[in-house]
């Protein structure tokens, strides 16, 4: 597992940048109802997409909120008096305080499935009726995009899902989330080049696979083998779900 606090002053870079930002903002507001008034963006990171989401729609009050002391800094320079360190399980809000909510790229990092459960619930809490919570599901599968760098990580062991899209509906129903849209975005910046992936791959990117060991070294060895090195392959794309919290509850 990355130490997202040794992440933050290079994780813009690493992981697309800008384009990849304005993609997933404009994805997620696409499903954020435009009588919205206040948005709060769950792991919010450095902030790189929670300042688009402010920008992106006039009169819609964001807030952030991330449990990591370097991200939670990177996104109050973006979001001065509007981020607050506090793990995402518990949230230090009010029940029924936001129009909207979003977790981009959170729940497939959740340690266990009870974790992803508590993490849907307390967003469900802190929804209005009326509200629609967003969140990015199946995204370990959305890396696989068909490339020769996929067929050599293909046999690692495999991790557990927790944001399988079925899996992640069925937890928003449980706290009373109904289905309300899809879409899809594309991780510019995130397509993967044989350098790049062994360089994630000895930061402990990949789960599954210690940073350092005989484990480690095969797949390294195998990724530098690759024609292409710093050619990156096609970039992922990710997929987005709303739902609806009713009136009445």
């Amino acid at each position: 597992m990355l130490d997202y606090d040794k992440e933050a002053a290079a994780y813009d870079a690493l992981r697309g940048g800008e384009p990849r930002a304005a993609a997933a903002a404009e994805s997620v507001l696409g499903l954020v109802p435009h009588g919205a008034r206040s948005l709060l963006d769950v792991a919010c990171g450095t902030g790189i997409v929670t300042r688009r989401l402010a920008a992106g729609r006039e009169g819609l009050r964001v807030t952030g909120v991330d449990r990591s002391a370097g991200m939670a800094r990177q996104a109050a320079v973006r979001l001065p008096g509007a981020v607050v360190l506090a793990d995402s399980r518990r949230l230090p809000l009010r029940d029924s305080q936001f129009d909207a909510v979003t977790s981009v790229w959170l729940l497939h990092l959740s340690r266990s499935a009870e974790d992803a459960r508590t993490l849907v619930a307390e967003c469900a809490r802190v929804l209005r009726p009326g509200g629609v919570y967003v969140t990015t599901v199946d995204k370990g599968p959305s890396h696989n995009v068909g490339s020769d760098i996929d067929a050599i990580l293909a046999t690692r062991p495999p991790s557990p899902v927790r944001d399988a899209s079925a899996v992640v509906e069925a937890y928003a129903r449980a706290h009373g989330l109904l289905p309300a849209g899809q879409t899809r975005f594309r991780g510019h910046g995130q397509g993967r080049s044989p350098r790049r992936t062994i360089a994630d791959l000895r930061r402990g990117w990949f789960m599954t696979i210690p940073a350092r060991g005989p484990q480690a070294d095969h797949y390294t060895d195998r990724l530098a083998e690759l024609p292409d090195q710093d050619r990156p392959r096609p970039d992922p794309v990710f997929t987005l779900r709303a739902f609806r919290k009713p009136t009445g509850t």
